[in-house]
């Protein structure tokens, strides 16, 4: 097999992404001129990055520069170009893309220390740790951190932030305060009146952020008493109030007349005074 056809599988590796006629050209054309370095060398897990011009010759001071395979990131620092020296030859280009795991995730609870924020590469066995988010409290019985796995995913996380808890809410005078599942950070109350009273005021709260760790979002409502009033049967009319002053009485009862042949004792003690009256008289005219 002759060096022209050895040499095809290392220019379809190199050359992929070329059209067909440049690829025929390009495997006829002789070997490299003086001055030229030729194809640029192979890099583990990566391609050059080639313009349809650049195929043709590579003269001294060249420069190809190489991008990762699906599935690999760049290791920060290591050189990802070759140039072609006055020797002829392509200078050294090292392995520079390997695997890595995706960003670390995003944690409800908890956010990236900042010394990661920037980081865009992460090889098995890398580890990056969180701080606890605003309303949350660190618990130091669990890590922080988490591990860039040799299946290059990350391990699962610890709850490792606790959320804080807002004050305990207290009392509505004549009203109750429904707690539905508890009152940390996050957390809704709800309120509401006894019968015969109305709710003033927010009828619910939320726990949320203030300016020193979690506070209720809305003060404790007030249930005040409904304004009374009266409902009148059906087929009765009821007269109207009438204002009375102070020093009489609101009502006066209808004056009763009891006969002589009264038996109560009361009414004998009457009958006997008449009685009494009259003889005085008839004595008074005899």
């Amino acid at each position: 097999m002759g060096p022209a056809r050895r040499s095809v599988p290392r220019a379809l590796r190199l050359l992929g992404g070329l059209t067909v006629p440049l690829l025929l050209l390009l495997l006829l054309c002789p070997p490299a001129a003086q001055g030229d370095c030729g194809l640029p060398p192979e890099v583990p897990n990566a391609l050059p990055t080639l313009k349809d011009s650049d195929v043709k010759s590579f003269p001294q001071g060249s420069t190809v520069t190489y991008k990762c395979n699906k599935g690999f990131i760049k290791v920060p620092g290591r050189p990802d170009s070759t140039v072609c020296l006055s020797s002829n030859q392509w200078s050294e280009v090292a392995e520079f893309c390997n695997r890595s795991c995706d960003v670390p995730p995003r944690l409800r609870f908890a956010s990236l220390k900042k010394s990661f924020s920037k980081h865009n590469y992460f090889p098995e066995g890398f580890i990056v740790g969180y701080d606890c988010r605003p309303g949350y409290n660190r618990d130091h019985s669990l890590s922080e951190n988490i591990t860039c796995l040799p299946n290059f995913t990350w391990s699962k996380p610890d709850e490792f932030c606790k959320r804080k808890s807002c004050p305990s809410p207290g009392n509505i005078p004549n009203g109750h305060i429904s707690i539905t599942t508890d009152i940390l950070y996050g957390a809704t109350i709800y309120f509401s009146c006894n019968t015969g009273y109305r709710l003033v005021g927010a009828t619910s709260s939320f726990c949320a952020l203030g300016d020193q760790g979690v506070v209720w979002s809305d003060p404790l409502p007030e249930c005040k008493e409904n304004s009374q009033t009266t409902k009148d049967k059906p087929g009765v009319q009821k007269s109207p109030m009438v204002n009375v002053p102070a020093t009489q009485s609101t009502a006066v009862a209808p004056r009763t007349t009891t006969p002589f042949h009264a038996t109560s004792p009361q009414k004998e003690r009457g009958t006997a005074s008449v009685t009494e009256r009259y003889k005085n008289e008839g004595a008074m005219i005899i």
